[in-house]
């Protein structure tokens, strides 16, 4: 007998995820894996054990729909001290399953169908299929290298009586660009010209260098006043598989976030909330990051300096692009194919990220990682 299966896909043209292929890819042929974004060494063992004591002492029932009170008191404390903005603990930060959930949350609670989203690209994978679930189409403002700074003429253009919603990543993943205080200015001035609201995807937020400042949504008061803005401790604290992160937005938005959130996920680890709870305490956890990883990129890219890539060093994040352009003209997906393959060192093609899949010549390495790991990925790409 048999049974036929009527199953209409909602997002048919979606695709696995590049991440998913090149670390695939990298397991296939044994290669130093530069692409997906997360570090090869661990976490800080004082946080691991106060995870630990936080299991011991019995936190390993549901927290709060919300999450544990005293961790969003600690992220209420940083965000004052940081950006000077006081958020209400109790009715406007919610404990999120990292990142992703907090902007796939976020967007479902603002996207109705018809409705139009500005996104920046290259963009992080996640935002277009989500705006797309929820019956919105994107309409992509290109950045362009080497500075990936905003057209805010061309974003002006771009506003229709459709426009919902501008989605903005800074630090920026994946071309290391971090908006300037007159880049939030001139979003601010939009959004409230145009009554939109601001999903503003702040990852990286602890990880920017060279003395800049993390220019937050929430420093801007009409930009606070209509952003969700979404966070991950796991980018922060080097622990992505713990998949935790926040989102904050003035109380009528983050009321209709935790109708859905409350579906989605309900709550999230109840006891590395607790421990995140004691560890934010102290402020040095999170703002030592950008010396550190400030001294990674310069690292790698002293070791590449003799290399045929080049690289405008990030701003941000823990990522780097490099152009090849002097060494192949093959588009970016075929030579991270190739570097992955004949080289032993996975890297992610840029162009899934951009506007029609405009071609930079540049693939994206993550440089959160050991001394020995960025070593080895150095001495495969100088000798190409």
């Amino acid at each position: 007998m048999v049974v036929f299966l009527r199953m209409i896909s909602k997002l048919p043209q979606q695709q696995t995820s590049i991440f998913s292929i090149m670390s695939k890819l990298a397991g296939e042929y044994n290669a130093i894996n530069l692409s997906q974004g997360f570090p090869d060494f661990d976490s800080d063992p004082y946080l691991i054990e106060l995870v630990a004591d936080a299991m011991q002492a019995g936190y390993n029932q549901y927290a709060p729909m919300p999450g544990d009170q005293k961790l969003r008191e600690q992220i209420a404390h940083k965000i004052q001290l940081l950006h000077g903005k006081n958020y209400d603990a109790n009715s406007e930060i919610t404990i999120t399953a990292g990142a992703t959930q907090a902007i796939f949350v976020a967007l479902s609670a603002i996207v109705q169908p018809g409705d139009e989203v500005i996104i920046f690209t290259p963009a992080y994978d996640c935002y277009e299929p989500t705006v797309k679930l929820f019956g919105g189409r994107t309409r992509a403002i290109q950045l362009r290298p080497p500075e990936y700074r905003p057209d805010w003429k061309e974003v002006s253009e771009a506003i229709t009586s459709k426009t919902r919603l501008i989605i903005i990543n800074s630090p920026h993943n994946p071309s290391g660009a971090v908006f300037s205080k007159e880049d939030m200015e001139e979003l601010q001035r939009l959004v409230v010209r145009h009554d939109l609201l601001v999903l503003s995807d702040e990852v990286y937020e602890h990880i920017i260098f060279e003395g800049l400042q993390h220019q937050s949504a929430s420093r801007f008061a009409e930009l606070a006043a209509r952003s969700f803005i979404t966070a991950s401790f796991g980018k922060t604290f080097h622990n992505t598989g713990w998949k935790m992160g926040y989102c904050v937005a003035p109380e009528k938005m983050m009321t209709e976030f935790r109708k859905i959130h409350q579906y989605n996920v309900f709550c999230v680890n109840h006891p590395v909330q607790k421990a995140l709870a004691v560890y934010l305490k102290d402020a040095d956890k999170y703002l030592s990051l950008s010396n550190f990883y400030q001294q990674k990129r310069d690292v790698f890219l002293s070791l590449i300096s003799n290399s045929r890539f080049r690289a405008n060093p990030s701003e941000g994040t823990y990522f780097q692009l490099l152009d090849y352009s002097e060494i192949s003209d093959e588009p970016d997906t075929e030579f991270a194919n190739r570097l992955t393959k004949e080289h032993g060192l996975a890297t992610i093609p840029t162009s899934v990220f951009n506007k029609d899949r405009e071609d930079f010549k540049q693939i994206r390495v993550c440089f959160a990682k050991t001394q020995q790991t960025l070593e080895s990925a150095a001495a495969v790409l100088n000798a190409i």
